[in-house]
């Protein structure tokens, strides 16, 4: 795995390229950081390189989305969870009942929110944008002061 840190106003990413695809986008010291990350290849890839550029930009508020392959991770409900998070566009949220509604499992709320908090792809994937049931705060691997922060940053005029 070929790994670079990015530095952001919301702190340091860790952004892999596994060959495939993108691996991961993590917050450094985020919940459920990578065992085993500092024993992949320092090394910048073009893929790595377009990952920062996107973030960059989106950290500016210059980016509304993300254009990136990923590589295919989890189990196939996770996978099916982070789909839909994609579909949340910028600036709007998402419940974790109205995901398991989407994915025609009503009763499935707190599967999704484990499968949310298991999402690799930090920022790109946006788990952010899913609150609870009456529209608060919870949940947020990279800690609920960053989600409040991305979640500011996407209610301002994007440019």
């Amino acid at each position: 795995m070929k790994i670079v840190e990015m530095h952001s106003f919301f702190g340091k990413l860790l952004l892999a390229d596994r060959g495939d695809g993108l691996a991961g986008a993590w917050f450094i010291g985020q919940r459920h950081f990578p065992a085993g990350a500092s024993d992949w290849r320092q090394e910048s890839t073009p893929l790595l390189d377009s990952a920062a550029e996107q973030l960059a930009a989106y950290f500016a508020g210059e980016w509304t989305w993300f254009d990136l392959p990923l590589a295919t991770v989890g189990t196939p409900f996770q996978q099916a969870v982070w789909r839909q998070l994609v579909d949340i566009p910028y600036g709007q949220t998402r419940s974790y009942g109205q995901i398991a509604q989407a994915l025609g499992k009503p009763s499935a709320s707190r599967a999704v929110g484990m499968a949310v908090g298991r999402n690799p792809w930090s920022v790109i994937v946006p788990c952010h944008r899913v609150l609870g049931s009456s529209g608060q705060l919870t949940g947020y691997a990279g800690g609920l002061d960053r989600k409040r922060r991305l979640l500011a940053l996407e209610s301002e005029p994007a440019c």
